[in-house]
């Protein structure tokens, strides 16, 4: 931390004015956008939301926070910075590369290190040298807390939630500080004790927190956020008419992430095969390559095969279909089961993944396949046989939590409140 941001973040008893040269919104390409209200700076509370971009579910968290804080709630301005836009480019690179490499190449090593590291002792040698490594890389979000001067700091990722309990513990930061797990296990590197309060998907990881030492007080079940596009009101005629399918016909969605992983022309040619009325979504998001792939096999498919880059319009696709086939990332299931849709679980990362679809499918919304010949035998029979499928698709209302966003929203703007009235 620079001298100046320490010594500003000490002597904060309040809040001060906006810079004039503090950005309304992000402008770096991985520095999301979070609009302002219009009226006066002074009128409203600033909440800084902090995310990482390992992985895209911290991010899609942090922005679902922001939108809904645009939509409902007039007198807070919020500010969404990405803590790898903040770093140096050094730190980014090995603290990304390293996630995204042994995640997608490595799983069995990244499981490894998850494991690892849920045991570590808080005050082990390895974890005081990676605070003070991380420490020394944050520089920069002191200095952006210290310009934007929010009345509240609300992490998506363990990463700055760490850092800034570190720097409430050492007296260094007089503002509070809330987190938002994005999935639905609890890793200890999400425990920390000079956090504010923590917002959780279920009871059970309410009480894995109390069990780990923090206050009930502290902790509040409000699911995991999601945007508010995604909503079990969207009609299915409209949206199928929008994409140009048969709302008549059981329709199958398939997401591979950003990436589009896991996903081959092979395969989607084999779920096809299962049911000639069988209609198929495939997301292949950033990957070009498979979705030139696909869009060829469409043309032979009789208007059955629908490939989709990246796109903004997940919600409406939900909205169509009747199964989703995804990873099971805390993010993305989230969204389905707000969407009421049951999910086929494939390709877990071992360590977070693996215990978000033990979870889902425990609660009977879900089932696994771990290799593709699984995957075409369960898809084959929930399709056949429609009192699985229903059973599936009756329970995601007892998990799903689409008013996520708002409650936390709402707990940190009363929380403002109480200690402004103070």
């Amino acid at each position: 931390m620079s001298g100046n941001g320490l010594n500003v973040l000490r002597r904060r008893s309040g809040f001060h004015g906006r810079g004039a040269s503090s950005p309304d919104v992000g402008q770096a390409q991985n520095d999301r956008p979070c609009a302002w209200h219009a009226g006066h700076a002074s009128d409203r509370k600033k909440i800084l939301v902090l995310s990482v971009s390992a992985g895209s579910g911290h991010v899609r968290a942090a922005e679902a926070l922001c939108a809904h804080a645009q939509k409902d709630f007039a007198d807070l301005a919020l500010r969404h910075r990405d803590l790898m836009t903040l770093v140096p480019a050094w730190f980014r690179k090995i603290y990304t590369d390293c996630y995204l490499k042994l995640a997608s190449g490595l799983p069995e090593a990244w499981g490894w290190l998850y494991r690892k590291t849920d045991h570590e002792p808080t005050n082990s040698l390895s974890g005081r040298l990676r605070r003070l490594v991380q420490r020394l890389c944050a520089q920069k979000l002191f200095a952006e807390i210290d310009d934007f001067s929010p009345d509240a700091i609300i992490c998506t990722h363990f990463l700055p939630a760490e850092l800034l309990a570190d720097a409430s513990d050492r007296g260094s930061l007089n503002c509070p500080v809330w987190v938002v797990v994005t999935d639905f296990d609890l890793h200890q590197m999400w425990v920390h004790h000079g956090i504010t309060g923590y917002f959780v998907a279920n009871e059970e990881l309410a009480y894995r927190l109390q069990a780990a030492g923090i206050a009930e007080s502290r902790i509040v079940v409000t699911g995991i956020p999601v945007m508010p596009a995604f909503t079990p009101t969207l009609a299915r005629v409209h949206c199928s008419a929008r994409f140009a399918l048969d709302p008549q016909r059981t329709t199958v969605l398939m997401m591979g992430g950003g990436a589009g992983l896991g996903i081959s022309k092979k395969l989607v040619a084999a779920i096809l095969d299962i049911d000639p009325s069988l209609q198929l979504i495939v997301l292949t998001g950033r990957n070009r390559a498979l979705f030139d792939e696909l869009n060829s096999l469409a043309c032979f498919c009789e208007a059955r095969l629908i490939p989709v880059g990246f796109t903004d319009k997940v919600p409406e696709l939900m909205a169509c279909s009747d199964l989703v086939i995804t990873k099971p990332g805390g993010l993305s299931t989230s969204e389905c089961l707000v969407m009421g849709l049951p999910m086929l679980l494939v390709n877990p990362i071992p360590g977070q993944e693996e215990r978000n679809a033990a979870l889902l499918l425990q609660e009977g919304v879900a089932q696994r396949a771990d290799d593709e010949a699984t995957l075409l035998y369960r898809l084959r029979r929930l399709l056949t046989d429609a009192e699985i499928l229903q059973s599936m698709r009756s329970r995601t209302p007892l998990l799903a939590q689409p008013h996520a966003a708002h409650l936390i929203l709402q707990r940190v703007h009363r929380h403002l409140s109480l200690r402004q009235s103070v």
